[in-house]
């Protein structure tokens, strides 16, 4: 037993190295960087008439997002703080707090915090939510910059959520309850009955993209327990029971019930287990169902989506791309998934030390994808850096307590 814990603390000062080095690489760059949908952005794009085109739109954005070189630069596409990038950062420093109780930590967590509060959007109707800072078109809809989005909204409830516990202050549930409200008032509902919803990505679209609208659930579920409200739990309940009921026979899920949403990848796959964690742990989850799911998805996603050495499949049934991104939200999920296999914590040690060996750049930030042929090198702060940060915490945060 002292040797197994000697070599976990062994372990463990590597990869809290390896956390320094990132942060460090963050900070100097005050947390502002490139986005791989930042393209529109360009202030070269938004000077021809193109911009005014879905083809062109699309087509600009795959360019720049696929290149193994950035053209950022060229194109005058100017580096920027991401709403969810800054959501994902404050819950990294948040869990750091948890694990050392630093006044580092706690000073570099309460700063974003602040800075996500200085972010947020109130809707005509007094709701709070957050947006991304690019333009984006997607295959279903076009957001223009700022639109307010369910999915950087839930990421910011959740770290206002995680603070709200940790400091006690009352800024931060206040800022989380008007997030529910936009996700109640301001999101279009489909396919509603009285035990099933489905929310929209946005007031501007009427998608139904599972791990979106259980991301909606999960921050219902999370200040719904924090304020004591039954009735945003119930509702979380139902955009929960819509999610688990498309689930497929083999346990996987579509990214979203349209016809050309019907793939399965490995980060979305993370979101709806992550999510469904977190909205059990709530205590919603009145006759099981959403546990039974989960374990479901879970045994499908832990065997499909990883190698032996623990490589990160972006798709079930292929080795290539390997995704920073991936890696580090399966990492997350990872350790939110502990009381259903007692493996879990490994596979997660085991990915964050494939991602250092294989996508992390001397310098101290990671890269955004291994592709078969070449690697994507461009340190994309929210997808690449953003989430590995805060994967790195949380797996340090747990381990330090086994």
């Amino acid at each position: 037993m002292l040797i197994d814990h000697i070599q976990r603390t062994t372990d463990n000062g590597q990869l809290i190295n390896v956390f320094e080095s990132l942060a460090a690489w963050c900070r100097a760059r005050a947390y502002a960087g490139y986005d791989p949908f930042d393209a529109l952005n360009s202030r070269l794009f938004q000077a021809t008439p193109l911009k005014r085109s879905r083809v062109a739109r699309l087509a600009w954005t795959q360019v720049f997002k696929r290149s193994p070189l950035s053209w950022r630069a060229l194109a005058s596409v100017p580096a920027g703080r991401n709403p969810k990038g800054t959501a994902l950062f404050a819950l990294a420093w948040l869990a750091r707090w948890r694990t050392v109780q630093s006044e580092e930590a706690k000073a570099e967590a309460r700063a974003l915090l602040d800075n996500l509060l200085a972010a947020q959007i109130k809707t005509p109707g007094g709701a709070t939510c957050w947006g991304y800072n690019f333009d984006w078109q997607g295959r279903a809809f076009f957001a223009p910059r700022g639109t307010p989005t369910v999915v950087p909204t839930a990421f910011a409830a959740r770290a206002l959520v995680e603070a709200a516990r940790a400091f006690g202050d009352e800024r931060y549930l206040q800022a989380a309850r008007g997030a529910c409200e936009f996700i109640l008032r301001d999101l279009n509902r489909s396919e509603e009955t009285a035990d099933e919803v489905c929310f929209s990505y946005s007031p501007l679209d009427r998608t139904r993209v599972f791990n979106a609208s259980l991301l909606a659930a999960e921050t219902l579920a999370s200040v719904g327990t924090l304020t004591n409200e039954d009735e945003l739990k119930a509702v979380a309940q139902r955009a929960a029971n819509y999610v688990v009921r498309r689930q497929r026979a083999d346990g996987s899920w579509a990214y979203g019930a349209a016809e050309f949403q019907t793939w399965a990848d490995n980060f979305h796959t993370a979101f709806v287990l992550t999510s469904l964690a977190r909205i059990i742990a709530a205590g919603v989850d009145d006759a099981g169902e959403l546990e039974k799911s989960l374990r479901r998805g879970y045994g499908f996603w832990r065997e499909g989506f990883f190698l032996a050495d623990g490589w990160p499949k972006y798709y079930h049934d292929r080795q290539f791309p390997a995704d920073a991104h991936a890696a580090s939200a399966a990492i997350v999920c990872l350790t939110e998934l502990q009381e259903i296999d007692e493996r879990a914590l490994a596979l997660a040690d085991k990915i964050a030390r494939w991602s250092v060996r294989h996508l992390r750049d001397p310098r101290g930030f990671f890269y955004y994808q291994r592709r078969r042929f070449y690697t994507v090198r461009t340190p994309y702060m929210r997808w690449a850096q953003a989430w590995m940060l805060y994967a790195l915490a949380r797996l340090l945060e747990v381990s330090s307590k086994q």
